[in-house]
Parts: structure tokens; C-alpha cells; sequence
């Protein structure tokens, strides 16, 4: 067994080649091999989102705080809202944050395939996030 007392792990800050704006990821668990999963709590500051990007086993979303919006390539921006649960398949090329006005805090689940939980790429254009 392994508990993670709250405010033992630092924060910091998301990297700007990852996200645009403010962005805070609070580490909750990442469990040993052989298990996969990883799991944070990240909070967008109004503005801030993630670039786009990929799971190779999928991610959950589960809203805390906030507004945010949501996007899947292809896919119309969806706003989220505390309770709200939201899956990435495996592979979806997508991105995630707040609100142009409202700041907004999730836990993200995702799992590691060979290591890796995630596949990042391009920023967000400002004219490409405009909201719903």
C-alpha cells in the first residue's frame, strides 16, 4: 500500500512546449510497473489550454472546478463543467483547458504504453480556440 499525503508532492508549472498560458499540474499517483496508470490534477488559468495531442490508451477527464473546453480533431469545441466525465479514445488527437474566461481544473487518467502516456504536438492557434 501507498498513500500520497496531500500537498507532498510539488507542483509546478506546465511547459510552455505543452501548453499555452497559465497551466498548474499537481501530481496525484503514477503507480509502479507492472501497472500503467498516471494520474494529476491541472488547472488552466482563463486562456490556457493544451497543445494538441495523443494517448496511446486512451484519457479520462473529470472536471473539478470551472468551466473548460474540450476538443476531438474534427469535432466541434464542447464546454465542460464540474461532474462532468469526458474520454479520449486511444489515438484521438485532441486538446483540453478553460474557458476564454473562466478558469477550470481537472483530474486527467491516462495510461503508459512502453513508457509513454502521451504523444504531444502542435499549439492550439488562438484562432482555432474561440470557444463553442
Amino acid at each position: 500500500m501507498d498513500i500520497k499525503r496531500s500537498g507532498s508532492q510539488p507542483s509546478s508549472q506546465g511547459p510552455s512546449a505543452w501548453f499555452t498560458g497559465t497551466v498548474r499540474i499537481d501530481p496525484l499517483h503514477s503507480a509502479p510497473d507492472p501497472a500503467r496508470v498516471a494520474m494529476a490534477s491541472v488547472t488552466f488559468e482563463p486562456g490556457a489550454r493544451t497543445a494538441w495531442h495523443t494517448h496511446p490508451l486512451g484519457q479520462t477527464l473529470i472536471v473539478t472546478f470551472g468551466r473548460g473546453w474540450v476538443q476531438r480533431e474534427g469535432g466541434p469545441i464542447e464546454e465542460i463543467a464540474p461532474g462532468d466525465v469526458v474520454w479520449f479514445e486511444p489515438n484521438e488527437r485532441h486538446w483540453h483547458g478553460a474557458t476564454a474566461s473562466t478558469a477550470m481544473t481537472h483530474i486527467a487518467i491516462q495510461e503508459r504504453l512502453d513508457g509513454e502516456a502521451v504523444t504531444w504536438m502542435e499549439q492550439v492557434t488562438d484562432g482555432a480556440y474561440d470557444g463553442p
